[in-house]
């Protein structure tokens, strides 16, 4: 099969009909077949997205509106509009939204599917254990997290277990 390139979206138009507080997940990368994985995230301000950890993914954060700053184990990064910030796996990071809140993209690679996996172990079949309650109930993300705070892609806050 050989693809088309063509607009998904543009951001713009997105953010201008977006409510103004309208947050989480704004859009997000939908094609079927693809490899890639973006979404464009609004916090209000003062938001926070807990500390949490991407163990098999990079993931590309581009700020686009407001500002804020990344939580790392170095110290903050600070987020302005067109700053730039790689997140590399295995990194242990926070978000939090300044005074104007804070709207940025991320782009990773499609996200493999879950398995079950004996420490130590190879994969073996089956279905794994009920997970339900790492699902955001905003956006649909699967936690990596046993015990979630707020979501990782649009910082939602899960329900007290």
């Amino acid at each position: 099969m050989n693809a088309t390139p063509r607009v998904l979206a543009v951001l713009d138009d997105i953010l201008a009909s977006a409510s103004p507080d309208e947050r989480g997940a704004l859009w997000h990368l939908a094609e079927a077949g693809r490899e890639l994985d973006a979404n464009l995230v609004r916090l209000p301000a003062g938001a926070e997205v807990g500390v949490h950890q991407e163990d098999v993914l990079d993931v590309l954060l581009v700020v686009l509106e407001g500002a804020g700053r990344v939580r790392v184990g170095g110290g903050d990064i600070v987020l302005s509009p067109s700053t730039v910030v790689w997140l590399p796996r295995t990194s242990r990071r926070a978000l939090s939204a300044g005074p104007d809140g804070l709207t940025y993209l991320t782009v990773h690679r499609r996200r493999p599917g879950l398995a079950v996996k004996p420490p130590g172990g190879a994969y073996e079949g089956g279905e794994g254990p009920c997970m339900l309650d790492r699902v955001c109930p905003e956006c649909g993300r699967l936690s990596e997290d046993p015990a979630p705070v707020f979501c990782s892609r649009c910082g939602e806050r899960f329900p007290e277990r």
